[in-house]
């Protein structure tokens, strides 16, 4: 066998750029590139964004432009974090072509995208999600007349066990050990006081408890069945072309049937200002609305119906109801029940699970965003339109290139 000699590099002083590695690219980054410069992406957020920073004082900012391409990266190579970012950035020569960035400047520190978003208003990065729906429908990809929506719960960044009583601000373990003297038990020990809560019901309400380090989160049951500090976001989808319409943030102890009207109503307000300024909508606006059957009551139908809109919504199985004399709820109840057994019904309830569950798996797996790094509500829902931005690019360059099978680029 040769022994393998290792010899100490010495790097040269000088060397010229046209010796230095280069990369093609990866084809999706370049072909996005090229769709948000061809639409003035970048214009249309320096001049959004030029109220966040000085004339004259403090350090370089970063550029908008690649402050928000950063965002669609982190979406489409599934980073949850803004160090991820700057390391890929600086790692990636195709992340580099697409931020623009020369060959002697440096990427973009995690601090300086931290501080960037925090300066950045909410309404700063609605318009921008707007801008982009307004692209989106000018390429045909965002009809308006039929949406989906849906919810889901997501993990807050703050643990159970440091929740506090609202009225007295005792942690857990204090009210425990307080229930306990009252109780007769002087010293109690760790099995006295599990044995004590044990019987106890209704431990966990968030009218009694809230979380100090995220006061929106509430105490709610996660997917896989664990009770943990949540928010809950809900989202309306073109049902024709998949492309996300609206989003909210709300409380994750509110139920399907509570949120709807929020979520309803940003759509139809988004819908209504798209066509307005591209007229490429559906002439009559928004018209259906499909939902499971988390959402089917009698006053959301009631409701829909007031609206002006056709219901889709699932009805569970609640056996033989009774109506009496409430014929107008009954005339409602059975109108939605014929309308979900028709053709169209049921091919709506069949393509949701592709255009209204399938952004969940993309958002929250793929994109890393089923638990939610940072506390607040309002700050979830700055972050939340954010990534769901690089779900419309991808939506229009997949499209574009005649395929529906996903182009993004994973690590």
């Amino acid at each position: 066998m040769y022994a393998v000699r290792f010899r100490a590099w010495q790097w040269a002083n000088w060397v010229a750029t046209s010796e230095l590695p280069r990369s093609p690219g990866h084809p999706f980054y370049a072909r996005l590139n090229r769709a948000l410069e061809s639409e003035g992406f970048d214009a249309f957020v320096e001049v959004r964004c030029r109220r966040f920073n000085a004339p004259v004082l403090g350090r370089p900012s970063l550029a908008p432009g690649r402050y928000f391409r950063l965002w669609l990266v982190g979406y489409f190579e599934g980073l949850d974090s803004e160090r991820g970012m700057a390391w890929r950035a600086a790692d990636s020569l195709a992340v580099r072509s697409l931020l623009g960035l020369r060959i002697e400047e440096q990427a973009p520190d995690h601090s300086t995208i931290s501080r960037t978003r925090r300066l950045i208003d909410v309404e700063t990065h609605r318009e921008v999600f707007s801008w982009i729906q307004e692209r989106l429908a000018q390429a045909g990809l965002l009809n308006g007349k039929t949406i989906a929506i849906d919810a889901t719960t997501l993990e807050a960044n703050a643990a159970m066990r440091s929740i506090v009583r609202q009225d007295t601000g005792e942690t857990y373990q204090e009210f425990l050990q307080r229930l306990a003297k009252a109780s007769g038990i002087r010293t109690p020990s760790r099995q006295a006081l599990a044995r004590l809560d044990r019987l106890r019901k209704k431990k966990g309400s968030n009218q009694e408890w809230k979380s100090p380090a995220d006061p929106d989160a509430r105490i709610a049951k996660m997917k896989d069945g664990r009770t943990h500090l949540a928010h809950k976001t809900e989202q309306a989808v073109d049902m024709t072309t998949g492309a996300i319409v609206a989003v909210t943030i709300q409380g994750a102890d509110q139920g399907d049937t509570s949120t709807l009207s929020k979520t309803l109503t940003q759509a139809e307000t988004q819908i209504e200002r798209v066509q307005k300024k591209t007229a490429a909508c559906h002439p009559g606006g928004l018209q259906e609305v499909v939902a499971d059957k988390g959402y089917h009551s009698t006053p959301v139908l009631q409701e829909l119906e007031a609206a002006g809109l056709r219901g889709y919504i699932s009805e569970p199985d609640r056996g033989r109801r009774k109506w009496r004399e409430d014929t107008s709820s009954r005339d409602m109840v059975y109108a939605n029940r014929r309308r979900n057994r028709g053709k169209r019904g049921l091919r709506l309830h069949r393509a949701r699970g592709e255009r209204a569950e399938r952004p969940f798996a993309h958002l929250y797996r793929t994109g890393r965003m089923r638990r939610w790094l940072r506390p607040g509500a309002l700050l979830a829902a700055s972050r939340r339109p954010l990534r769901r931005l690089g779900c419309s690019p991808a939506e229009r360059t997949r499209c574009s290139r005649g395929s529906w099978r996903s182009t993004c680029p994973r690590p």
